[in-house]
């Protein structure tokens, strides 16, 4: 019974090691005499299927190397050996190459880190094999994958985004990865298929080896650095042309007469065609973060906005002077004297019977002193004629200096919106060179 037990145990311990060495005296050439004109004989290739759930290596302890190479079209190319599969091309009609269902095969499970969303690649694919046992296999892929994005300088950004090519079951002495093409030859494979069409061009792509340690275990890696700048031509003609227009046109608008009341009227109707252009201009800018171009467009509104205010402070300040002018204060008459003539020396202080202009009646055009004789006493009507010539004289000295008051008023009411135009001019010049500045660089 001993005995029994004993060539029990040896048998098990002979077909496992016999399950284990398989391949090492064995001849894994595919027999294709069934190979004819009608192509391949799919018998000749069942024992090459059935080990499809293993890894095709003759030695377990040999890692597989996989070779990756891909495109920005979103084109996995991996590239391996299969020890199990060849045949000899004289024998075989001179085919070298077929092609296989990519489902029979064993696949490496090369996944993309940064990938985001359930992988949309095409089903049934196939995979070309050659006689030598080196398999071929594109899969065609629609990468969604997490890319930190600065968008600050939209739409003239430059971003660098990462694409990581690792395994998620074979550790480092199962599989390693190597490189299918030069990173040169990707780089130019992938400018060719983004010249023509996309939102994005290339500019560059890098390459780096790195270690994934997980679970006490190595994971080999591959990782691509690239560096994609957005064509901003789209965003120029659609976005800044059309805003710059409208800012320059509100510009222009303080040219128009005050006094004719047309410039309130349009500057509104100006801010409102502004407001519906954002509105309808919002789905070509970022939905996260705060552009720079957003910037700039808070920033023309706001100018139109303060171009708006200082109309309406201008046209409230040229009725005022025409309705009822206040005096106007000796320190702003100066002022205005001094902007107006440079050359004048400022004006002294006004007497108090007329602060409001800083003249004395006696030095307003058109007014004349009464001449009375020492020792001469006027009659009865003498006294009235003169009371009433004084009183159509203090009349006249009111008008005068009533117009000469709404004259200021008027010129002073000009002067600021002269002044102010300019300064908002120099504002929105400032303010877009520090803009298109920030762009550059």
């Amino acid at each position: 019974m001993e005995g029994s037990w004993f060539h029990r145990k040896r048998f098990s311990f002979c077909l496992l090691l016999g399950l284990l060495l398989q391949g090492r005296g064995v001849t894994f050439t595919i027999n294709c005499s069934g190979f004819g004109q009608h192509g391949a004989d799919p018998t000749a290739l069942n024992s090459v299927f059935n080990r499809k759930p293993f890894r095709p290596v003759t030695n377990i302890s040999v890692p597989t190397r996989v070779n990756i190479s891909f495109t920005m079209s979103a084109i996995l190319d991996v590239v391996w050996d299969n020890p199990f599969i060849s045949w000899n091309p004289e024998e075989c009609e001179g085919i070298t190459k077929m092609s296989m269902a990519a489902k029979n095969l064993w696949l490496p499970d090369i996944f993309i880190i940064e990938l985001t969303n359930v992988n949309k690649t095409p089903k049934d694919l196939t995979a070309y094999v050659s006689n030598e046992g080196r398999i071929r296999y594109k899969k065609p892929m629609k990468v969604d994958s997490i890319c930190n994005l600065d968008i600050f300088y939209f739409p003239f950004d430059q971003q660098n985004c990462t694409l990581t090519f690792s395994s998620f079951l074979y550790t480092v002495e199962d599989m390693l990865l190597g490189m299918e093409k030069e990173v040169w030859e990707i780089t130019d494979a992938s400018q060719n298929i983004l010249q023509t069409h996309g939102e994005w061009e290339l500019l560059g792509i890098n390459k780096a080896t790195a270690k994934l340690s997980r679970g006490g275990n190595l994971y080999d890696q591959i990782v691509f650095y690239v560096a994609i700048r957005r064509r901003p031509s789209l965003y120029v003609i659609n976005l800044l042309v059309p805003s710059g227009f409208l800012v320059a046109i509100d510009a222009l608008s303080c040219h128009l007469p005050v006094k004719s009341g047309n410039r309130v009227p349009f500057k509104i109707t100006l801010l409102l065609g502004y407001n519906v252009f954002l509105l309808t201009m919002s789905d070509l800018l970022p939905t996260c973060g705060t552009p720079l171009i957003g910037v700039y467009f808070a920033l023309c509104l706001s100018l139109m906005v303060v171009s708006l205010l200082e109309t309406i402070f201008i046209t409230h300040l040229l009725h005022v002077a025409t309705t009822q002018p206040p005096p106007m204060p000796w320190w702003l008459h100066s002022l205005l004297l001094h902007c107006t003539s440079p050359g004048r020396c400022c004006p002294t202080a006004p007497h108090k019977g007329n602060k409001g202009l800083g003249l004395t009646p006696t030095h307003l055009p058109g007014v004349e002193e009464p001449e009375v004789s020492a020792g001469q006493m006027p009659g009865p009507g003498e006294a009235e004629l003169t009371e009433g010539s004084e009183r159509t004289r203090a009349q006249r000295e009111h008008e005068a200096q009533k117009q000469h008051s709404v004259e200021l008023w008027v010129q002073f009411s000009h002067t600021m919106d002269a002044l102010l135009f300019r300064l908002y001019l120099l504002f929105m010049a400032s303010s877009i060179i520090t803009v298109i500045c920030l762009w550059n660089t």
